[in-house]
C-alpha cells in the first residue's frame, strides 16, 4: 500500500529546534537516504495516517519534500517513531529511503482464515503460535498480511513456516520448522486435577531446626578438648558468681586490715 506524505526540509537541528517544532504542532523527522540524510519537519497527522492504514509501518511513503522552493520526490518507509509515554503524542519520526528494485526485509502479520478447524470441533484448542513472519521481498510486493488456513487441521496437527503458501517473490526468513498455527489436545479434568494437586518439584517437608546438641556431639567436643571419654565436665558457673567471689575477697582483705 502506498501513502502520499508531505514534509518540509529544514537546516536547523538540535533539541531547542525540536521543542520549538512541537510547540508549533509539528514534529522533527529524519530521512535516511541512499547517500544523504535530510532533516525534516513533519506534520504528526501524516504519520498517524500511515500508522492507521492497512499496511501500517510497512506502507510505502510517496514523499513530497519542500526544499528551497522546490519539491523533491522520494519513496520511503517508516523506520521508527517516538511517542510520549503519558500523552501518547508523537514526538519524532525516522524514515528510510527505499529503491523499488532492491529487496527489503519487514515483518508482516499472520491472518488466520477459514472455518472452525476439525480439531477444534473435536474439542481441541487452536493455538496461534506466530503472530507475524519476517519476510524479504521488493518494496512493491510487501503484502498487508500473510494468510494461513487451519480449517483442515486435526488434534496435534499444525502448519509450519515451510508449509505457509506465499505469493510470488516473497521469501520467509524465519526457521522453516517453526509452528505458525496448531491444534492442541484438550486437557482432561483428571489431568488438570493431578497437576493442581502435585507439589512443585524440589519442595518437601521442612526439617526442624536443631537447637540443642546431642550426647554424641558433646562427647566429640570433649574428646577434642583433651578430656577423657566418660569424664564428668564441670558445671558452668551461674551468672554473677564471679562478682560474688570478688566481693568476698574484698571483705576478707578488710577483715585483715582491722
Amino acid at each position: 500500500m502506498q501513502v502520499d506524505v508531505k514534509v518540509e526540509a529544514r537546516e536547523a537541528v538540535g533539541k531547542g529546534v525540536a521543542r520549538t517544532l512541537r510547540r508549533q504542532g509539528k514534529i522533527p523527522g529524519i530521512l535516511y537516504g541512499q547517500g544523504e540524510c535530510v532533516a525534516l519537519t513533519v506534520d504528526p497527522a501524516e504519520i498517524r495516517k500511515v500508522l492507521h492504514s492497512d499496511s501500517g509501518s510497512n506502507s510505502l511513503l510517496n514523499l513530497s519534500i519542500a526544499r528551497g522552493g522546490k519539491d523533491m520526490k522520494r519513496t520511503a518507509m517508516l523506520k521508527d517513531y517516538q511517542v510520549d509515554p503519558i500523552t501518547g503524542a508523537l514526538l519524532h519520526a525516522d524514515l528510510f529511503e527505499v529503491a523499488m528494485d532492491k529487496p527489503v526485509r519487514v515483518r508482516v502479520p499472520v491472518a488466520v482464515t477459514g472455518g472452525i478447524p476439525v480439531g477444534v470441533a473435536e474439542g481441541g484448542l487452536l493455538q496461534h503460535n506466530m503472530r507475524e513472519l519476517h519476510i524479504e521481498c521488493l518494496p512493491g510486493q510487501i503484502p498487508t498480511h500473510i494468510t494461513v488456513d487451519p480449517s483442515n487441521l486435526k488434534v496435534n496437527q499444525g502448519i509450519h513456516v515451510k508449509e505457509v503458501p506465499l505469493p510470488p517473490g516473497i521469501m520467509i526468513m524465519d526457521d522453516p520448522n517453526m509452528m505458525v498455527v496448531s491444534i492442541a489436545a484438550p486437557i482432561t479434568d483428571a489431568k488438570l486435577e493431578a497437576l493442581l494437586s502435585t507439589a512443585p518439584a524440589g519442595e518437601g517437608a521442612a526439617e526442624p531446626e536443631v537447637i540443642g546438641k546431642g550426647k554424641e556431639e558433646e562427647g566429640a567436643e570433649v574428646a577434642a578438648a583433651g578430656a577423657k571419654p566418660g569424664a564428668k565436665t564441670p558445671a558452668a558457673a551461674p551468672a554473677g558468681a564471679a562478682k560474688e567471689d570478688k566481693k568476698e575477697g574484698k571483705d576478707t582483705k578488710g577483715e585483715k586490715k582491722k
